[in-house]
């Protein structure tokens, strides 16, 4: 079955990257390093692109973190978001140091002149920016006035902000709202799609750790994707932003809104088994989440059936106590340390694929 049509957006640019208009549905994650250590947050945006990492939004809590943009936004690989609260003057700063795009959340960035100002140095660059509403930070008037924490409640405090925007004559704009729980967040997006063309972006806050989480968010964000809403997702979960990348592709493939891309073949394991191979399977898994190409991946434990299934995938590894092989196209192409094993097949696949993820 077909996906449903996608609900008619605007179309924004972070960088090179299109969000919304009809643009492919982008995946997201935030970085868990210290945004004011330059060097360490550039190593690990390269990684999450590499992971298939599209936009990438850095939190931003001091003017240090914020003067660390300017040498980080020019040389990352993907668009890079700079994640703001309270303090206007965090986004100014972050604007001077090139970031792609911004996130401002008017549950704890009240003050209109202040986001005005924002705005328009926003627009002098030609910058983006995300009303991003979360239920923990809802603004309290707006609670109270529906009762609590409803889907109507954050609907009304996106709107309202992005009202405020456009009456600063920017109409750069994308939007989320987000919630734990599932009815809240879905019929929210489900208001602010009617209201507006502006696109979406969306996620369930918070959604745990990965085994409870992954599903929460397929439930959640692939309800709306199924519907025909939704520009660009996030998966959150407590754990490693890579997984994120791969939790959000594996929902847009289930979608029918992404490419089959890699299948991983792994044995289940059994006595003859000498290497930690369920994390070695994931660790290729997460790595290889951002390629489109449709190739077959061998994982395999030993050398009985190891060897004959990894020479039937288009790549595979086959693992023993201290050394295994690589395979490429049924040929062994090297014999390496065990510990080296998932980096030798990665460079393996990387070197026998073009920049468009076609096989040579």
């Amino acid at each position: 079955m077909s996906p449903m049509a996608r609900r008619t957006s605007k179309m924004i640019r972070l960088g090179a990257v299109r969000v919304g208009g009809g643009a492919p549905v982008t995946v997201q994650t935030m970085t868990k390093t210290d945004t004011r250590d330059a060097e360490a947050t550039l190593r690990e945006i390269e990684r999450l692109a590499l992971a298939g990492c599209e936009i990438i939004r850095l939190a931003v809590p001091d003017m240090a973190a914020a003067d660390a943009l300017g040498r980080i936004a020019p040389r990352a690989p993907i668009p890079v978001i700079a994640d703001i609260h309270f303090d206007h003057l965090l986004a100014l700063r972050a604007l001077e140091g090139g970031v792609h795009g911004l996130r401002l959340n008017p549950g704890n960035l009240r003050d209109a002149d202040k986001v005005r100002q924002v705005a328009r140095a926003a627009s002098e660059r030609g910058v983006p920016i995300r009303v991003g509403v979360n239920a923990g930070s809802l603004d309290p008037a707006i609670a109270a006035r529906h009762g609590g924490v409803t889907p109507a409640a954050l609907a009304e405090s996106a709107l309202k902000e992005v009202a405020l925007l456009e009456s600063a004559g920017f109409g750069a704009i994308k939007i989320a709202v987000k919630a734990f729980d599932l009815h809240t967040m879905i019929e929210a997006a489900r208001i602010v799609a009617r209201s507006c063309e502006h696109p979406l972006h969306l996620g369930v806050t918070e959604s745990g750790l990965p085994e409870e989480g992954i599903i929460r968010s397929a439930m959640g964000i692939g309800t709306l994707l199924l519907e025909g809403i939704g520009d660009t997702i996030r998966v959150s979960l407590t754990g490693d932003s890579a997984e994120e990348i791969a939790a959000g592709i594996r929902i847009l493939r289930c979608a029918g809104l992404r490419e089959a891309g890699p299948t991983i073949v792994s044995c289940p394991t059994c006595g003859r088994c000498q290497i930690p191979l369920q994390s070695i399977a994931r660790d290729v898994s997460r790595r290889v989440a951002g390629l489109k190409a449709p190739i077959t991946i061998a994982v395999m434990g030993c050398a009985v059936n190891g060897p004959g299934e990894a020479r039937q995938a288009d790549f595979g590894i086959a693992g023993g106590r201290e050394s295994g092989l690589v395979f490429r196209n049924g040929q062994i192409v090297k014999t390496l340390p065990a510990a080296e094993l998932v980096d030798g097949l990665l460079e393996e696949i990387n070197r026998s694929l073009t920049g468009n993820g076609e096989k040579k």
